[in-house]
């Protein structure tokens, strides 16, 4: 592909005819523009012009124009408008160079604007970084509508809001110029009636203000306090659809972050600054229209700051959502590795890491000090800035305010009135230009929200079957699967195997061969990137979700009991179950006994984890918990290495009374699978051998290798 980009001549050729040709044009602007036109129309024409007419020499000597180039031929045209209508307007006199064909004029224009792009293109320069920071912005925008249309369910409460909120804005608006009325009444020929008047309506209006604003406030926090329990509700609900590998890369401090604090700064800082931002852009409306008749020439001065407030504003905005962002990044990985030592303080101990994790800890704390400095200190500066700006205009307003009254063109109340507006409105614009921003920046913590509410899990959970017969013939045809965060260590290379119904099948193998894979697979925890799993000789994810899980059940070696009673954990998820199924299934797994000697039976808190409870107590509740289900296909793994003899030989009794069950165990204790159908030995990612116990002893493979092995190293097999 050609460069399309102009060469070094042609750019110097171009540059000069670009100089001689405005040089000329401004020469020859005051036979072009006569005096027969407005002066105002003549200084403005002729910008027009002249921006159009460089624009077409650019375009035709170097091919292209350039943001530079049409920011800095805009600069130039507009310069001299600017400066002689301001001039005309507060002095009701000009200078007339923006017509002059003198060329003085046109090199003092020339090098001003000049000045002021190099000045521009230095301190902000148009780079990739910059580009990448307007999509960001346009992409904040983008969210902070979408965070709008949360909020439709409270569209009453936020009415109300707006409506209490422009009553308070004018109220507070009219304050100043009664104030000034007062001032003037005083300081020329006093009339009592006329001064009551005044001060009562500065009362009246006071107390509506305060009564409105008050309205106001108490109306957005409940509308804030209902879309938090909205979006912390649906935020939840989406995420406890998401797939397992998802939770694999996903730190758990950082999830909770986003439940607990991003949810809320959603709501609090868009709303309040909504608030914030109307109640402002109603005070200042009404305030330049109340200026306006006071004095339009000093209003015009007075309004001269804006685009330099939205020059700084820019700036800030850019610097301070990059550090924003960052800061809620690094939070939410102190809180993960808080929460991660919290969750397994018992290996902490056990290793003596305390000051490790303190130390980890703290380097975590650190970053997010030096963030927030960082941080801070750009608000720093864009503060001091923001109120030099603002003394600046003060003084040129006191200036000009001073020449206008020994002119006869205002009074000192007026003056007064103006000045108090005057405050009122540079602190308004620039509240205007920082809360617009502020919003921008507040929904970087939206963005990250919005990021898991529109994330659809990998793992389709679409299925529609759900026969009301069930047989538990389940074949794994040709599987080849590795984990999402592993994806070049396959665990499973075209793994075949059937299970037939009413069997017992167990999985055995050294750690990390693929047993309990296997069983994840089963409940679609994870999906294979080739190959099927079938039940029933149809494909997994053909069945409904919920059906699914209920007729395929695990129990794990460490299983899991949730904050509740006893009865509450036996029957999680289930709705409906009675007592006496939650008793009957207790009993199948010898733990009725036990629960009745607890405190309270089975209404016994069992503590956060089942903390309260001895780990064989754990495992006998679990296996309650999926007895009761009646599952079709029930999975165990290694469930028997905490409980004693007798209460083993009372699980499998129970067990063995489910003859249409299918039964697969995975299994450490060789002892407990010598009675099972099927002996299924995994390793190098398929099935080495399978049979009876019997059978595979009589092979003397891996199987006899595995027990002889766990005996000669002094463990029963």
């Amino acid at each position: 592909m050609a460069d399309t980009k102009p060469s070094i001549t042609r750019t110097i050729f171009g540059l000069m005819l670009v100089t001689y040709g405005d040089l000329a044009l401004f020469h020859a602007s005051g036979s072009a523009f006569t005096h027969a036109v407005g002066v105002y129309t003549r200084l403005w024409g002729f910008a027009a012009a002249r921006f159009v007419a460089l624009a077409l020499l650019i375009h035709l000597s170097m091919g292209q124009l350039t943001p530079v180039l049409l920011r800095t031929i805009a600069t130039l045209s507009l310069l001299p408008a600017v400066y002689e209508t301001g001039t005309k307007l507060l002095y009701d006199e000009g200078t007339d160079c923006a017509l002059s064909s003198d060329w003085w004029c046109w090199l003092m224009g020339t090098g001003a604007t000049v000045a002021a792009a190099l000045f521009w293109e230095t301190t902000i320069p148009d780079t990739d970084e910059e580009a990448s920071e307007k999509k960001t912005k346009q992409k904040s925008r983008v969210l902070f509508v979408r965070v709008l249309r949360l909020f439709r369910p409270d569209l009453l409460l936020l009415l109300g809001g707006l409506v209490f909120l422009s009553m308070a804005g004018l109220c507070e608006m009219f304050i100043p110029f009664y104030t000034g009325r007062v001032i003037d009444i005083l300081s020329g020929h006093y009339q009592q009636n006329e001064f009551l008047t005044a001060v009562l309506s500065m009362g009246v209006f006071s107390l509506g203000g305060s009564v409105f604003a008050g309205g106001r406030g108490g109306l957005l926090l409940c509308a804030v306090s209902s879309f938090t329990c909205r979006i912390q509700h649906k935020l939840f609900e989406t995420l406890t659809k998401q797939e397992i590998s998802f939770f694999d890369t996903i730190k758990t401090g950082e999830i909770t972050s986003r439940l607990s604090k991003d949810t809320k700064s959603m709501g609090m800082t868009v709303c309040l600054n909504m608030n914030v931002l109307l109640r402002t852009l109603v005070k200042t409306v009404g305030m330049i229209s109340l200026m306006m008749s006071l004095s339009w020439k000093l209003t015009f001065l007075v309004l001269m700051e804006t685009p330099v407030a939205g020059v700084i504003q820019n700036v800030y905005d850019t610097y301070y959502q990059r550090l924003s962002l960052a800061v809620q990044d690094a939070m939410a990985h102190a809180n993960d590795a808080a929460n991660e030592v919290v969750s397994n303080i018992q290996e902490v101990r056990s290793f003596n890491a305390e000051k490790h994790e303190a130390e980890r800890y703290e380097q975590r704390l650190n970053t997010i000090h030096t963030l927030k400095t960082q941080r801070d200190t750009v608000r720093a500066i864009y503060l001091l800035v923001r109120r030099l700006t603002g003394l600046g205009m003060q003084v040129l307003m006191l200036y000009y305010g001073r020449l206008f009254i020994q002119r006869g063109q205002m009074t000192t109340g007026n003056l007064v009135s103006f000045i108090l507006y005057q405050s009122d409105l540079g602190d308004n614009i620039r509240t205007l230009t920082y809360m617009f921003g502020d919003m921008l920046n507040s929904v970087g913590a939206a963005g990250k929200v919005f990021e898991y509410l529109d994330r659809k899990p990998e793992v389709s959970t679409g299925g529609t079957l759900a026969p009301k017969q069930l047989r538990g013939h389940i074949q794994f045809n040709q599987v080849n699967f590795a984990y999402p965060s592993s994806p070049d260590k396959p665990v499973l290379k075209d793994f075949s195997l059937e299970l037939k119904p009413g069997q017992m099948t167990a999985f055995v193998g050294t750690s990390g061969e693929g047993k309990s894979t296997c069983a994840s697979l089963l409940q679609r925890f994870y999906e294979p990137q080739s190959g099927e799993i079938l039940l029933n000789n149809e494909p997994l994810k053909s069945y409904e979700h919920h059906y699914l899980h209920e007729k395929i059940v695990v129990v794990s070696q460490e299983p899991v009991l949730f904050t509740g009673s006893v009865k509450d954990n036996i029957s999680y998820g289930l709705k409906g179950c009675t007592d006496q199924e939650i008793q009957e299934a207790a009993r199948k797994a010898n733990a009725h006994d036990f629960i009745l000697k607890l405190e309270k039976g089975y209404d016994t808190e069992v503590g956060e984890g089942g903390g309260q409870l001895a780990k064989s107590e754990r495992q006998r509740i679990a296996i309650a918990r999926a007895l009761v289900r009646e599952p079709q296909v029930l999975i165990l793994d290694e469930i028997t290495s905490s409980l004693d003899d007798n209460s083993e030989k009372k699980v499998q009794q129970a067990l063995a009374q489910c003859p249409n069950q299918t039964l697969i165990v995975i299994a450490h204790r060789l002892k407990t699978i010598e009675k099972a159908d099927q002996i299924v030995v995994i390793g190098n990612g398929g099935v080495r051998e399978r049979g009876t116990h019997q059978e595979l002893m009589d092979m003397r493979g891996h199987y006899y290798t595995l027990r002889e092995k766990l005996a000669t190293n002094g463990l029963s097999p």
